[in-house]
């Protein structure tokens, strides 16, 4: 997520200003800039860098504000082309309260999407109340376990449960699986033994 460097307020989290962002709708261009600004980042770090070739991807977290909007699509596709980054090293991150509304909208943006090359992933899987409908209706490339689930499974069998269950729906679905919050090394054991190939948290940085 985006932090902001204020030369005098020093480094503002996301949570100090993303909601004020939104609110005001300053998170639509914010939005913009941050996408073309990720995508060329990208591009530096794959031709620039020694070990730029062993990136795979990026994912860049997206509004539902931003993504609201009537033009987003064309506006994705025209920053990933200007770019030049491929398209299939791009991955929007959407969270589940994002597409609960205006349901064949999000099926069309998202498919306009996929049909350029664009993956795209469902941040914080597990928390909402309806997420198996959508594995069947939309066409998602990823998802992301929530933190909370990944917290406890060393502890807690339903939380180890249920991780175990969302890979392998996952695996049917053939969709990759990102596990967030890894912050031991049994937790990476546990979730590497039972066929996640990706994660973030504490123990990857």
């Amino acid at each position: 997520l985006l932090r902001w460097n204020h030369p005098e307020m020093g480094l503002v989290m996301p949570d100090e200003m993303i909601d004020i962002a939104e609110e005001s709708g300053l998170i639509v261009p914010i939005g913009e800039w941050v996408l073309r600004e990720a995508c060329t980042q990208f591009v530096s770090w794959k031709t620039g860098h020694p070990k730029g070739s062993t990136i795979e991807r990026i994912a860049i977290n997206v509004s539902a504000l931003q993504f609201r909007q009537k033009d987003f699509v064309e506006k994705v596709t025209q920053i990933v082309t200007e770019s030049g980054i491929e398209p299939s090293m791009v991955e929007i991150e959407l969270t589940e309260s994002m597409i609960i509304d205006k349901m064949d909208i999000v099926i069309e943006k998202m498919t306009q999407l996929r049909e350029f090359g664009i993956g795209i992933s469902m941040d914080d899987f597990g928390t909402g109340y309806s997420s198996l409908a959508y594995l069947k209706r939309l066409p998602f490339t990823t998802l992301k376990i929530d933190r909370s689930f990944i917290r406890d499974i060393m502890s807690d069998v339903d939380d180890a449960v249920l991780v175990e269950t969302i890979l392998t729906m996952a695996s049917i679905f053939n969709l990759d699986v990102i596990a967030e919050g890894v912050e031991t090394i049994e937790q990476f054991t546990f979730l590497e033994r039972h066929k996640c190939r990706y994660f973030q948290g504490y123990l990857c940085s």
